[in-house]
């Protein structure tokens, strides 16, 4: 590192040379971060400006996104005490199965500025904007305004990024505070400040009240790493690592401690549990199960088995599958089907470069008291955040869904912007240019190859990208020696072949609404990942598109032939339902925004609301699982039933299952209990507690899954449906249920059975 000084507007400014000691690296850090090229502000500013329009361009599309914590923050908005606990209705009678900091946000913008799809997606525009600023500041330190630049633009058109940060689910305010922990890690390690160090641990903290374990999955690197390269005593780096320890543990644990001393009689029941118990929740659905697969009361109420047709309530693998019920594990999970397309454009860059930058910097004296110290520490703490989150990811066996990859996107949009900024200064030197070089052809490669999965989808672009690409790659080495002009130019086209592809997946993402439990940015894929080994929602339900083994268009093993057409709807497009495709535009009158109209589904029932803008989504008919992964449609009769004397009742209505409770809670403004939580399958309310509260008056309605005499027998009773075999909680969903018909007169309102609970 000894090339003479860049000139000052130069993207990548020059570091001091790694054999500075003493007084001189100190000043010569310090000029460095002083150093703001002209052109750095406007920038800065372009960036976030940009990454504002794509995360708030066509928000109002995806409607309600997932009702499921939709109708949380509505609840929210309108009591305090469904705000604090995270309750799926202000009834409060069952909380999310997460822990509420999410839904914090939201419900304060509800409760400020009303209902609506804006008011619930804003914050999580706003959070991709944050991330992206954390991001700018994190990498600038030490690598310069360019630097910063390119990893701010490689996260926001992260494709992943740009469907996360314009939804509700939790991982939006997880990636942020990720990305905060990562830069105040950083900051602590530039002088062993304790304060920075306490602030990463209050971060973590957070993290754990956004989606508990998960926020812990970086801390191990991390704290190898201060412990070891700290500028300071080996006992104060011990010391302040406790203090940081103790901070994580304020700042999460205080809200655990509240709900585990509350009096249970008095709080909601904590959904996803099984025993009534956050901790409970914490260390078994949501976390050492999702490693191991043993999930009580998931989807398949306990560990997935490999080597079965599979179904719900037994979600077992494909022959041959790896993984069990979600899909197969294994190193290239996150390069495969439809998860790459999701994250991994950059992805192999990123390691590439991270083992170029540790190379280049590897020099540097073990503690972070010089600039080079310094840069080797910032590409061991994102690589290090990195390399263990995709191992997580890569190994895992329980539930997986493809935007679980958005928390890696900061890691990889930093380690794409700092290494290259590194080989980029090193670039007279053969072994940096040919590395820079090979990195830029393999990325152009496999663009190419992630385009080319997606059959019809814009055809001349990976053509475009794999030449633009290659040449760059071919012509950078010899760049330099045709002049300052042609360097540039070969740099613009090679970072245009590299980001034009997530570019292309993000401009189809936010130009689509999505809705439902598990969306996917960009176009449908063949050979996607689909549903969980195969697995099947109901009778008749039409698959996933894109199961394992089985291309875009075909269903997962043992689904219809055919199953649904790429870009049709999910609900009403599969075969037993006629509707039209979906579009995922918003129907603010009719079901959950979001969805359309689907077809006519199990006699009795409306179809659910399309999602993901008609594409991978499951495709449920009405009487599928209870709505698990989308909701039911609500007309105008249904909304003015639940309506009519509301207020005289603690719930306008019952129903089984979250997903259902809440499309007919955010259609008529009234609290639902979802019997059953978002599975079905937790004993909330058992059946003594739904009679006691029925004798007391306090739920007007039962709403059955199927219409009065509909297919599945009045609603059912059968497996397939949350409250039958889906987890240990689930009986209690069906004896509900059968008592409810054994003891009242059924209505059919807006085709789905209601029963009077005022009326024996």
């Amino acid at each position: 590192m000894t090339t003479a000084p860049a000139p000052l507007d130069s993207p990548f400014p020059e570091r001091p040379p790694a054999t500075a000691a003493g007084t001189a690296a100190a000043a010569g850090t310090a000029a460095h971060r002083a150093v703001r090229p002209r052109w750095e502000r406007p920038a800065y500013a372009a960036l976030l400006l940009a990454t504002a329009v794509l995360l708030l361009w066509n928000l109002g599309s995806s409607g309600y996104a997932n009702s499921f914590y939709s109708a949380a923050v509505q609840a929210g908005s309108e009591s305090w005490k469904a705000f604090f606990f995270g309750s799926s209705d202000a009834g409060n009678s069952i909380t999310v199965d997460k822990p509420p900091a999410a839904l914090w946000p939201m419900a304060l913008s509800v409760r400020l500025f009303g209902l609506g799809s804006w008011q619930i997606l804003v914050p999580q525009a706003l959070m991709g904007v944050g991330t992206t600023a954390v991001l700018y500041a994190a990498v600038r330190r030490q690598f310069g305004a360019g630097a910063a630049l390119l990893s701010g633009a490689a996260f926001a058109l992260t494709p992943v990024a740009a469907l996360m940060f314009r939804f509700n689910n939790p991982d939006a305010l997880l990636t942020l505070l990720l990305t905060v922990t990562v830069y105040c890690v950083l900051r602590a390690l530039d002088g062993a400040r304790t304060g920075w160090l306490v602030a990463a641990g209050a971060a973590i903290g957070l993290g754990f009240l956004t989606k508990t374990l998960q926020a812990f999955v970086i801390l191990p690197p991390l704290a190898l790493l201060y412990a070891v390269c700290a500028p300071t005593r080996l006992r104060r780096r011990l010391g302040q690592l406790l203090l940081a320890g103790l901070a994580a543990v304020v700042s999460g644990g205080w809200w655990v401690a509240v709900v585990e001393l509350w009096p249970a009689s008095s709080r909601p029941y904590i959904g996803g549990s099984q025993n009534n118990s956050f901790l409970e929740l914490t260390f078994g659905y949501n976390g050492l199960g999702r490693l191991n697969g043993d999930e009580t009361g998931s989807v398949g109420g306990g560990r997935a088995v490999t080597g079965g047709a599979g179904g719900y309530g037994m979600p077992e693998g494909g022959p041959g599958l790896r993984g069990g019920g979600w899909g197969e594990t294994g190193i290239d999970r996150l390069f495969s089907g439809n998860v790459g397309g999701q994250i991994s454009w950059l992805l192999p860059a990123a390691l590439v470069l991270l083992v170029a930058g540790l190379v280049v910097t590897w020099r540097a004296r073990r503690a972070t008291d010089s600039l080079e110290g310094m840069a080797r520490a910032a590409f061991l703490a994102w690589g290090g955040s990195l390399l263990i989150t995709v191992l997580v990811f890569s190994y895992m066996q329980g539930i997986f869904h493809e935007y679980y990859t958005v928390a890696l996107a900061p890691f990889v949009a930093a380690l794409v912007g700092m290494g290259t900024a590194v080989l980029w200064e090193e670039r007279s030197g053969k072994a940096a240019a040919l590395a820079l070089s090979g990195t830029l052809a393999l990325t152009a490669v496999w663009s190419y190859v992630l385009l080319g999965r997606s059959s019809g989808y814009l055809p001349w672009l990976r053509w475009a990208v794999l030449a633009g690409g290659l040449l760059a790659a071919a012509l950078l080495p010899f760049a330099a020696r045709l002049g300052r002009r042609v360097l540039l130019a070969t740099a613009a086209l090679g970072l245009g072949a590299a980001l034009a592809g997530p570019l292309a997946y993000c401009l189809t993402t936010v130009g689509t609404g999505h809705t439902g439990s598990i969306p996917t940015a960009g176009p449908a894929v063949a050979g996607g990942r689909g549903a969980p080994g195969g697995m099947r929602f109901g009778p008749g339900a039409e698959q996933f598109r894109g199961g394992p083994g089985g291309p875009a268009g075909q269903g997962a093993p043992g689904g219809f032939p055919g199953g649904a057409p790429q870009g049709g709807g999910a609900m009403g497009g599969g075969p037993m339902g006629g509707g039209a495709p979906g579009s995922g535009a918003s129907q603010p009158n009719g079901g959950a925004p979001g969805g359309v109209p689907g077809g006519q589904g199990t006699p009795g029932v409306q179809g659910a609301p399309g999602g993901q803008g008609g594409r991978e989504r499951p495709g449920f008919v009405g009487g599928g699982p209870g709505g698990l992964l989308g909701g039911t449609r609500v007309g105008a009769e249904a909304k003015a039933a639940l309506r009519t004397g509301a207020d005289r009742y603690t719930w306008a209505a019952a129903t089984i299952g979250s997903q259902n409770a809440a499309s007919y809670q955010l259609a008529s403004g009234a609290p639902v209990m979802p019997i059953g939580g978002f599975n079905g399958s937790d004993p909330s309310p058992t059946l003594e507690q739904f009679k006691a509260y029925v004798k007391a008056g306090k739920i007007h309605w039962f709403i059955a899954q199927g219409g009065v005499d509909g297919a599945s027998g009045e609603g059912g009773t059968g497996a397939n449906r949350p409250g039958g075999a889906g987890g240990p909680g689930g009986a209690a969903g069906s004896a509900i249920d059968s008592w409810v018909k054994a003891n009242f007169k059924a209505t059919t309102i807006g085709g789905a059975a209601f029963y009077d609970l005022t009326t024996p």
